[in-house]
């Protein structure tokens, strides 16, 4: 069984023994599991450390500014705002492993620029057991696994060989508030897995917007605590609807609410169906560009988690 209070000490005498007096960046993206890394490295080497969190425009409705609020003031913190040149990067890509990889080798080349300004010598990062085996697996890629050859950076990966329940309990044991160890699961290349075709600052606005409502319907319901993730998917699907007694022509969205342990499997729960209609229906009238809303039913495997 595994025990937060033994993993804790060890990783910090890790840290120590790895990085010594130099300096290191992490990667902070809000998450439970660099959130996680970031208290433990501050442990281990004091101010070090930089938080350096990347703003890529593929965030959820606040998720910034959330993320901002939380850390500014506990950590060595620094704010990024990448977007545009991630958009840049990511403008006409279709295929989805060729967004993870574009989103993998900007995020090196960003995180390299910042350790320079530094004189950083080492990447923590919160990579965790289901990121390397799905990229290993070629499942998917993972966008801080996607070109460790070409980084200058040394890695530190404190909680590769554990799970996201195991992450959970070290946070708990670390005293870190509960709605960021509870936190769900965003995917490290964000919005840009859950918008099907290429990205353009509309429908990333579309995705972020019915994201939104599916989160906040969940949360109200009381559900959200059967979940492991719960989200909008903007498919480049287009269908006929009505709205207004007149024929319009919107976008397919389809709902991701599914129940997890470790992310390795993953089934879709029975969910109150007055819920789900109420998401329907609040998207199909608070997101104009969508006339149709679709839920996924289908389990892991066969399926993944997300859709790209």
């Amino acid at each position: 069984m595994f025990k937060p209070e033994k993993f804790i000490p060890n990783a910090i005498k890790q840290v120590k023994d790895e990085i010594g007096d130099e300096k290191a960046i992490i990667a902070l993206s809000g998450g439970v599991d660099s959130s996680v890394c970031s208290v433990l490295v501050k442990e281990a080497i004091g101010d070090n450390l930089t938080a350096v969190f990347v703003d890529h425009g593929l965030l959820r409705e606040g998720e910034a500014e959330q993320v901002c609020n939380i850390f500014e003031d506990r950590l060595n913190f620094k704010y990024v705002d990448a977007s545009e040149e991630y958009l840049k990067e990511l403008e006409g890509v279709n295929d989805p492993e060729e967004k993870r990889k574009i989103i993998g080798r900007v995020f090196i080349e960003i995180f390299e620029r910042e350790a320079k300004k530094i004189d950083a010598k080492f990447l923590v990062q919160g990579t965790i057991a289901p990121d390397w085996i799905e990229s290993e697996g070629k499942i998917k890629s993972h966008h801080n696994l996607a070109l460790p050859s070409l980084m200058v950076l040394k890695f530190v990966e404190l909680i590769r060989e554990l799970y996201k329940d195991e992450v959970r309990l070290i946070g708990d044991e670390l005293g870190l508030p509960e709605e960021l160890v509870q936190r769900q699961p965003f995917p490290g290349p964000g919005l840009a897995v859950r918008v099907i075709g290429p990205l353009t600052k509309e429908n990333l606005r579309i995705c972020r917007k019915a994201d939104a409502i599916v989160r906040e319907e969940i949360k109200a319901s009381g559900v959200d605590k059967d979940l492991w993730q719960y989200f909008a998917v903007l498919t480049d699907t287009k269908v006929t609807g009505v709205k207004g007694d007149q024929r319009d022509f919107g976008y397919l969205v389809v709902l991701r609410l599914i129940s997890s342990i470790d992310a390795m499997t993953a089934y879709v729960p029975e969910l109150p169906w007055s819920v789900i209609r109420k998401i329907s229906q609040r998207i199909t009238s608070e997101v104009p560009e969508v006339t149709h809303v679709a839920l996924s039913i289908s389990d892991k495997p066969p399926s993944t988690i997300e859709f790209e």
